[in-house]
């Protein structure tokens, strides 16, 4: 029975089977990662437990064919080195897999920071109970992955002091936001679109609601001392009163106009108000509506994920919508619910490092005649920061492409920037076993390639016998052709040889006819011509090109 089982986990046709079967998952994965987003990806191939499982059959199968083949022996070096490597490429591959750790940490700029987000995204879930009395709270926290295009299926049973929890996701939107959705029974709402950080953001005030935008108050028909009040009369004149002076410009003419302080006046719709330090616009009118989570339309890479989840106890239940995602740590949600207090959480957690970071200065280099640009061309950015520790000096460090800080087993790379340029996103990796681990396995692949190509007792070694042994053959069949042949062209040379030389005579005949002088040639030569891609060039370059 182990023998069986040794035949079929030591295979050299089932390893390469697998192989074939590996290439092709790996294809497919980067195909559906490019179709849908890397999550689905996972969700269907890098993740599951089959593709997993062919790592783990490879890497037992290496192992093994080491002993059957007896690879220790010197004669079989270059070949064990192949398996080494492998083997340790599959190793440092479960290491990042299931020890490592990586996420993104962004910084503005004169700030320090140890915190980075967790790529991962994770459920969190805080019961708030009594128990004997006293309050208690239970956490539950777990790693998930959602994806578009499948099933996102997920369920949490447990309990709080016996009494049963269950957490079902119901939905998943992949690329959601909260909008304004109208209805003819909903609340009254009118945007706002500001810019306060570089950054577009929609807001939308509730009627009757005070609502603080980047510390300036607003309300709509509901006046309060020194907050920005917006009426809307019976007639549907729209009029706005302001504790602080500020100044408006029309977006359609271009018409510019003044505000006064704590005086009424007509609010100018789809009109740019400057009002201390905040800019907004009022595009329409007030509509009736209520909240809700929708898909984004078009979809980028900021946008947040939603979930749906329903939380059931004590006999009830209730439907909640999470807005969150990878890179994302929002606010929890709370349901009250089975005499229970839920909040819930979807997002990024936050990791820590033992060490700070200080982003100096941020420098985004645009190309030239880009830089005015709505989406300027960017040639290179660099984050300038410093390793701040306990105890010891401030390091000075460059971060920009190719560049990459290393400190205690971190890495961090330069991945992106805040709009304004004034914050720096990098991204940060930990994961140094598992990167040595495959870095070495890597350097044996190369050098077992290298090795296996020389090695005269290897295969290649063998076919390289073969050709020798085949070209000896072709040397010995081409000096015959060549005597047999001899004969022939000796005859045919006379006649061939009286046509070839009328030929040149024809040709040089017309390269002195038609000749120039060296002076008139070098002048052609410097003229400048256009090329069919539009670049300007001297005909002398235009030609080398041509040869």
């Amino acid at each position: 029975m182990q023998k069986k089982i040794a035949s079929i986990l030591f295979s050299t046709r089932i390893m390469a089977v697998l192989f074939v079967i590996f290439a092709i998952a790996m294809a497919m994965g980067t195909f559906i990662e490019s179709w849908y987003s890397i999550e689905t990806a996972k969700i269907l191939i890098y993740n599951t437990w089959w593709f997993e499982g062919i790592m783990l059959f490879l890497l037992i199968n290496f192992i093994g064919n080491i002993k059957r083949y007896q690879l220790y022996k010197k004669e079989k070096w270059s070949t064990l080195l192949l398996h080494l490597s492998f083997i340790l490429i599959l190793i440092g591959a479960f290491i990042t897999r299931y020890i490592s750790y990586e996420g993104i940490m962004p910084i503005r700029e004169g700030e320090t920071t140890n915190v980075f987000m967790s790529q991962e995204s994770f459920l969190t879930f805080f019961i708030d109970g009594e128990i004997d009395g006293n309050a208690r709270r239970r956490v539950l926290q777990e790693d998930v992955l959602f994806g578009p295009e499948v099933e996102n299926d997920y369920t949490l049973n447990t309990d709080f002091n016996g009494q049963p929890v269950t957490f079902e996701v119901t939905n998943f939107i992949h690329g959601a936001e909260e909008a304004l959705v109208p209805t003819e029974d909903g609340e009254n709402y009118l945007k706002i679109v500001e810019a306060g950080d570089g950054n577009r953001h929609d807001h939308y005030l509730q009627e009757g609601q005070v609502s603080n935008i980047h510390n300036t108050l607003f309300t709509l028909n509901s006046p309060q001392d020194g907050a920005i009040n917006i009426q809307v009369t019976e007639e549907g004149e729209y009029l706005i009163d302001s504790p602080f002076e500020g100044n408006y410009m029309r977006m359609a003419d271009q018409k510019k106009g003044e505000l006064l302080k704590d005086s009424t006046q007509t609010l100018m719709l789809r009109s740019l108000y400057n009002i201390g330090s905040m800019q907004f616009v009022i595009p329409e009118p007030v509509v009736k509506g209520e909240y809700d989570i929708v898909p984004t339309n078009p979809k980028t890479k900021q946008d947040m994920d939603a979930v749906t989840i329903n939380v059931s106890t004590g006999g009830e239940s209730e439907t909640v919508t999470l807005l969150g995602g990878q890179g994302i740590v929002a606010d929890p949600e709370k349901v009250n619910i089975g005499g229970l207090e839920i909040f819930l959480n979807y997002g990024s957690i936050e990791r820590e490092l033992p060490f700070a970071l200080k982003l100096n200065d941020f420098i985004a280099e645009k190309y030239p005649g880009t830089a005015d640009r709505a989406t300027p061309g960017y040639a290179s950015f660099k984050s300038k920061v410093e390793i701040v520790e306990e105890g010891q000096e401030p390091q000075p460090y460059d971060i920009y492409m190719n560049h990459v800080l290393d400190h205690e087993g971190f890495r961090f790379f330069q991945s992106s920037f805040d709009p304004d340029e004034k914050g720096t996103i990098l991204s940060v990796n930990h994961d140094f076993w598992g990167t040595w681990t495959t870095y070495i396995g890597y350097f044996l692949l190369y050098f077992g390639l290298m090795w296996i190509l020389f090695d005269k007792n290897s295969r290649f070694g063998h076919l390289e016998k073969m050709l020798e042994k085949i070209k000896e053959r072709k040397k010995s069949i081409a000096t015959a052709l060549i005597l047999i042949t001899a004969t022939f062209g000796v005859q045919a040379q006379d006649t061939d040889h009286d046509h070839v030389d009328s030929n040149i005579s024809q040709i040089d005949s017309i390269i002195k006819t038609n000749a120039v002088s060296e002076e008139h040639a070098a002048k052609f030569g410097r003229l400048i011509i256009q090329d069919a891609g539009g670049r300007m060039k001297p005909a002398n370059t235009y030609s080398s090109e041509l040869l």
